[in-house]
């Protein structure tokens, strides 16, 4: 049975007919996740949500152990995960108040761990295309339901944070021809790609960093402001993707095979204290 995941704000959980609300502290082999998981359902579908940056917003975007969040929600026994992010605008035409979908990104940042893998065992997964095609067409979907403004496609840009871009970085990152920019994307699309899970991006438009001539810089008060609207319509897509969900065939996609052939490790030469840690991801996978 398909789950669903969603990591963002705390405010996307409160949806219209959400019951059986729970939360579920989970410990993983990666540490602590940003805090207690949100469990409920919606209709007949299980959704588990995470608010990234902690109870209160008190995790900076290079303090969020990414790794233990991902690795959580597989726990749970999530398949599909949603990415709930604000961003700034890097086009004239994606205006505040957009939603974006992005099927592409650059990771800028420097300071994450990206890989369950490591101490003891390399793999190497298939990235080309970070987000999952069949997700992304039932996200596009929710958001026509939803009567949402979106942008479907495109990349987003993730850089380390926690300060915003200088005017001079915005103009170069715009030469790179991206669609929006944010701190919190990666590496959230490697873990979960790593995790065998469906992934997905709504990208919340909140200002247009500080490029544009006709608009002020972006400050937390303006991204703040933006958010509050934005995650009205967040919600309502949210709701219109969780009660179709069922209709995503989990069997028919990559996501669930991407770590088939992936481990270059020799079985025998992967150490005990390794295997048991990457038990969840690899099952029965890779054994002597």
């Amino acid at each position: 049975m398909a789950i669903l995941g969603v990591i963002g704000g705390s405010g996307l959980y409160d949806l219209p007919g959400l019951h059986d609300v729970r939360r579920e502290t989970v410990q993983t082999p990666f540490g602590d996740p940003s805090c207690a998981f949100v469990l409920g359902s919606l209709g007949d579908q299980d959704l588990v949500f995470l608010p990234r940056h902690g109870q209160g917003h008190r995790l900076s975007p290079s303090e969020i152990n990414y790794r233990a969040n991902l690795h959580g929600m597989k726990q749970l026994g999530v398949t599909h995960l949603i990415s709930v992010s604000a961003v700034g605008s890097m086009r004239e035409e994606i205006a505040p108040g957009h939603l974006v979908l992005p099927r592409q990104f650059i990771d800028r940042t420097f300071e994450r761990r990206r890989t369950f893998f490591g101490e003891g065992v390399a793999a190497h997964v298939a990235f080309a295309d970070p987000v999952c095609p069949h997700l992304h067409d039932h996200l596009k979907a929710a958001c026509f339901a939803a009567g949402a403004t979106v942008h479907a496609g495109g990349t987003y840009l993730c850089i380390e944070g926690p300060q915003f871009s200088t005017r001079a970085e915005s103009e170069l990152y715009r030469s790179w021809h991206v669609d929006v920019i944010g701190m919190t994307g990666m590496p959230e699309a490697r873990l979960a790609r790593e995790a065998e899970l469906c992934f997905g991006t709504i990208a919340l438009a909140t200002d247009y960093d500080c490029w544009h001539d006709a608009h002020e810089s972006v400050s937390v008060a303006q991204v703040v402001e933006t958010m509050k609207s934005n995650v009205a319509i967040a919600r309502d897509v949210l709701r219109a993707a969780a009660l179709a969900l069922s209709r995503l065939d989990r069997g028919a996609c990559d996501c669930a095979h991407a770590l088939d052939h992936a481990v270059m490790t020799t079985p025998s030469q992967i150490p005990a204290a390794a295997r048991e840690r990457l038990s969840l991801l690899l099952g029965d996978r890779y054994r002597s």
